[in-house]
């Protein structure tokens, strides 16, 4: 008869050292979404670029990074996931390295595209590498939440390191920042990160990779285009149908291979899909806060963007501590109630938010919800990729990793799509621009609060100091709807989670039993 053993699965130090350097390449892809944005008006200066090249600078890297991800989880499952994050790490040092010295901005467009292909090599095989080190459940939620937490730390650390290196040297050395933290990263992974791939790896299908990468991209694109250009822009409409075309033959596809490269079967787990809802929802929740409170605190407060970014300190050490909290609460209380509690917790932050904006209160109250936020999404998030993750079979870990970091991606496309729209349609209609500017100028004070600032230093008092008081209330108004928009959102992530990930138990039984001999 079969004899039942215990097996202990406890990580050890070599375990923790591996999770500390693949944190590294999670810094990175934090801190390289961030950074650019405050590069953009040295960039202009220097480069003078279009305003549709000025966009793809921006865009284009998440655009190929959303693309590639589904592709190179399979890959990693195939190679090794080590060997694909090792070649990722190269690429992102060779090409930011390349990108620091762009002579123009077609050159620095084609680096940013260049950086998310090898970006997308990043962030699947860190995580799927997480699910094949720690195999007890309680570790592995504490090393998720640490992982987590190093996209909260990028966002701050991004403004920091970019204003303190935008202010002592030239805007190309922003792009050293990703050499710096990989030659560590290059160095200790080969000594403390174990190489694992799956037994029964997705097949590498050309034309799926070929559907897939046409379909987000069509639907990224047209989400981003759609929320900065508006939509009166007709480039987002095909993008839109071409993204939806390809995403049902995408699925056709692999519900008809043998060997999918996605396995669809995944998303028939209520688990896994509710993680995911749950990651897509605090994604695009925390991403609109940060379009909006960016601008706030720089161009209604007046602070500096190393200031800023001090200023999200706080928010960003209660979402790390959150993180880590629920691990130990996950042991007494049932993940679907612990996330549907963190969301509700969101749902405050928002709420302060909106009071704030409507009625013009000091910026410390966007602080205080900020920190409510990070509390409530940093809980949501080690939960959320624990029910991905853990959910599944240690060989689908690529893929399930492919598809969390593709809800990411969506998420932060989302909150600028949705928070973002919201905020920029509300400031459009309560900006008022005084008598007296020019036809130009009252466009351009109509579009965004920074246009508005820059044009009022063109005209004398007190029409330039009309123009900014009524662009900044208009602002705030903005900010005050699109928090009542997040809290909608949330709120329907509350019910999804009671909803989707109900049968998952509390977190006690740190061994697996299997059957040896006969």
């Amino acid at each position: 008869m079969p004899i039942t053993t215990t097996i202990p699965l406890r990580a050890g130090t070599k375990q923790w050292l591996a999770l500390a350097v693949l944190m590294l390449p999670v810094l990175l892809i934090s801190v390289d979404n961030t950074v650019l944005s405050f590069a953009l008006p040295k960039i202009s200066r220097v480069m003078a670029p279009t305003g549709t090249q000025l966009l793809w600078m921006v865009d284009i890297y998440p655009l190929v990074l959303a693309a590639l991800l589904v592709p190179m989880g399979a890959l990693g499952d195939k190679v090794g996931r080590r060997t694909l994050l090792l070649v990722g790490c190269v690429g992102f040092a060779v090409v930011s390295a390349f990108a620091s010295f762009a002579p123009d901005a077609i050159w620095l467009i084609a680096a940013r595209g260049a950086l998310g292909f090898f970006g997308a090599m990043l962030m699947p095989a860190t995580l799927s590498l997480l699910r094949n080190i720690f195999l007890d459940p309680n570790q592995r939620r504490a090393a998720l939440a640490i992982w987590a937490s190093g996209f909260s730390a990028g966002a701050v650390l991004g403004p920091v390191m970019g204003g303190f290196l935008l202010e002592h040297f030239w805007w190309g050395s922003i792009f050293f920042i990703a050499t710096l933290i990989l030659i560590p990263a290059l160095i200790l992974m080969p000594l403390l990160v174990p190489n694992s791939r799956s037994e029964a790896p997705g097949s590498i299908d050309p034309l799926s990779i070929m559907l897939v990468m046409a379909a987000m991209f069509g639907l990224v694109y047209a989400l981003k285009v759609g929320a900065t250009e508006g939509l009166e822009h007709l480039s987002i409409y095909p993008a839109a149908l071409v993204g939806a075309v390809t995403t049902w033959a995408f699925v056709r596809r692999q519900n008809k291979l043998e060997n999918p490269m996605l396995d669809m079967s995944l998303f028939h787990s209520k688990t896994f899909t509710g993680g995911l809802l749950s990651n897509l929802i605090t994604m695009t929740s925390m991403t609109g806060f940060m379009i909006f409170y960016s601008q706030y605190v720089q161009l209604v407060v007046g602070l500096t963007p190393m200031q800023a970014g001090l200023t999200m300190l706080p928010g960003v050490l209660c979402s790390i501590f959150s993180g880590l909290f629920v691990v130990r609460l996950a042991q007494s209380f049932r993940p679907a109630h612990l996330v549907a509690a963190a969301l509700t917790l969101a749902v405050t932050g928002y709420t302060f938010v909106a009071a704030g904006g409507f009625t013009g209160a000091s910026f410390l109250i966007f602080v205080l919800g900020f920190m409510l936020l990070g509390l409530g999404n940093g809980a949501a998030q080690t939960l959320a990729n624990d029910a991905i993750i853990g959910g599944v079979d240690a060989n689908k870990a690529g893929a399930a990793s492919a598809v969390s970091e593709t809800a990411y991606e969506f998420g932060s496309v989302l909150g600028a799509a949705i928070l973002g729209t919201v905020l920029t349609a509300i400031y459009r209609l309560n900006v008022q621009v005084p008598a007296g500017y020019s036809t130009t100028d009252q466009h351009i004070a109509q579009e965004t609060l920074g246009g508005a600032m820059d044009a009022a230093t063109r005209y004398p008092e007190p029409a330039a100091s009309a123009l900014i008081s009524s662009a900044q209330n208009a602002f705030s108004l903005g900010v005050g709807y699109s928090s009542i928009v997040a809290v909608a959102l949330c709120s329907a992530g509350i019910i999804s989670a009671l909803t989707l990930l109900k049968s998952l138990p509390k977190a006690r039984d740190n061994t697996v039993r299997q059957g040896s001999g006969h």
